[in-house]
């Protein structure tokens, strides 16, 4: 896949400057089938993103912007009375790409909506279920620093995500570039590059894409150590993490290691791999000690001590 990840990379970059590690992390989630959880200050384009990478790979796209008076319906889509009878009438969700724009302004009630969607890839309305487009993937986006008015969301939707990706202020040479940029109106030069049935062979051809015995046991030790209760995890574990990472994130970090291998045409994925997406597929996973606050710990600070206490096998 790498010409199309290059082809891919370029155009979004005609709309969006400095973001060319998110879109490959957006691209490992894609072939892998997995949502994505952007976190970021305002005014770092974590929506334009979004949009140009929707644009440059010919994919339906509906943007939800989460507020507190938002309701399932909203999302999902409710029943009207047309005619002789109710007619269901489909939400926003029904998209390619659903841009959950400030996902934990919204209540759980609500939340708790886009669960079964995120997981089943279909709506229950009725007694009826719908099913969602194919491919079908929701990017949500959240404000790391304003907690007045905002719902955390539940672990169980967290671990929903495949991964959480951080954007970050740009270098100065990219700000001077974005200075330049005509906003949202630069959508307009990103062109196509892949479609739908494309995306759908990327998953296929990475998916049987064999995953040697060390690297598997590598990633899975990796988690392992995440959780206070085994004996191998380090000392920083112990002491502060409450509730370590689940069989859900050795079986992500295996599969987006597997994809990250297929979209740089590796012939088979390696530890090098699983270490450089471990943290974005750990972070929001691993839930600390209220002493890790008192102290100053984050869970970037077990996750890298994690790395560093792990050696690789074989």
């Amino acid at each position: 896949m790498r010409k199309e990840f290059e082809a891919l990379r370029r155009e979004v970059g005609r709309a969006v400057v400095g973001f060319d590690k998110v879109v490959e992390k957006l691209s490992v989630a894609i072939v892998t089938d997995g949502h994505v959880l952007i976190v970021g200050v305002p005014g770092l384009a974590k929506t334009l993103v979004v949009r140009a990478f929707a644009r440059a790979l010919g994919l339906s796209f509906n943007r939800i912007q989460f507020t507190p008076d938002l309701m399932p319906a909203d999302i999902t889509g409710t029943e009207i009375f047309r005619g002789d009878g109710f007619v269901f009438m489909k939400g926003p969700v029904f998209a390619n790409v659903v841009l959950a724009d400030e996902i934990n302004r919204a209540p759980p009630k609500t939340q708790a909506a886009l669960l079964e969607v995120m997981q089943e890839k279909r709506v229950s309305y009725g007694g009826k279920t719908y099913n969602v487009p194919t491919p079908f993937f929701v990017l949500a986006t959240q404000n790391p620093i304003e907690q007045e008015g905002t719902y955390p969301l539940p672990e169980a939707q967290l671990d929903r995500f495949i991964m959480e990706i951080d954007v970050t202020y740009p270098s100065y040479e990219d700000e001077v570039r974005i200075a330049l940029l005509k906003g949202f109106s630069a959508l307009e030069n990103v062109s196509q590059v892949v479609g739908k049935e494309d995306i759908v062979r990327f998953q296929e051809e990475a998916s049987r894409i064999p995953v040697p015995d060390h690297v598997v046991e590598y990633a899975v030790r990796l988690v392992r150590n995440t959780r206070p209760q085994e004996e191998s995890a380090p000392k920083i574990v112990r002491e502060f993490v409450r509730y370590g990472a689940g069989p859900r994130a050795s079986q992500f970090l295996v599969w987006a290691a597997r994809s990250l291998a297929y979209i740089r045409d590796e012939a088979v994925p390696t530890t090098e791999e699983v270490k450089e997406l471990f943290y974005d597929i750990l972070k929001h996973r691993v839930i600390l000690h209220f002493r890790a606050e008192a102290e100053g710990i984050a869970v970037g600070d077990v996750l890298r001590e994690v790395l560093k206490s792990t050696p690789v096998k074989g």
